[in-house]
């Protein structure tokens, strides 16, 4: 019996360390997770209008990297990835719609951006930092 005991708190502790964290690491930048062979970070456009993201910098590693915009505002927008010689385009949405750039980046700083009218002139870009 003492050794069904033993054998059964063993199991406990291995099925608890099992379990995720849902918190982002210190210094981290939009949510990132690796479940599809890459990095998939989130991004959104303002919601008023502003020809602006919500986040101007994001960090990933090296590796394939998604960026996927929500898009709450009545602009349309979408996103972009360019640097060291990557040019990934995500279609251009509408309020409500999600649009996704994908890249495989190798250690550096990359700009993430909307192409669309004057959007990126305006101030709609960030910087991807690859570590």
């Amino acid at each position: 019996m003492r050794r069904l005991t033993l054998i059964a708190a063993i199991a406990v502790l291995a099925f608890a360390g099992c379990g995720g964290d849902d918190e982002e690491p210190a210094g981290s930048s939009g949510s990132s997770s690796s479940s599809s062979g890459g990095e998939n970070l989130t991004i959104a456009a303002d919601p008023g209008g502003a020809l602006k993201f919500d986040k101007t910098e994001l960090t990933a590693k090296a590796g394939k990297v998604t960026i996927t915009m929500d898009n709450p505002s009545d602009v349309p927008h979408a996103v972009e990835i360019e640097g060291n010689g990557v040019n990934a385009e995500g279609k251009t949405v509408g309020k409500g719609e999600k649009s996704e750039a994908s890249a495989d980046v190798k250690a550096g700083e990359y700009k993430y951006y909307c192409a669309v009218g004057n959007h990126r002139a305006e101030g709609m870009e960030g910087t991807l930092t690859v570590q």
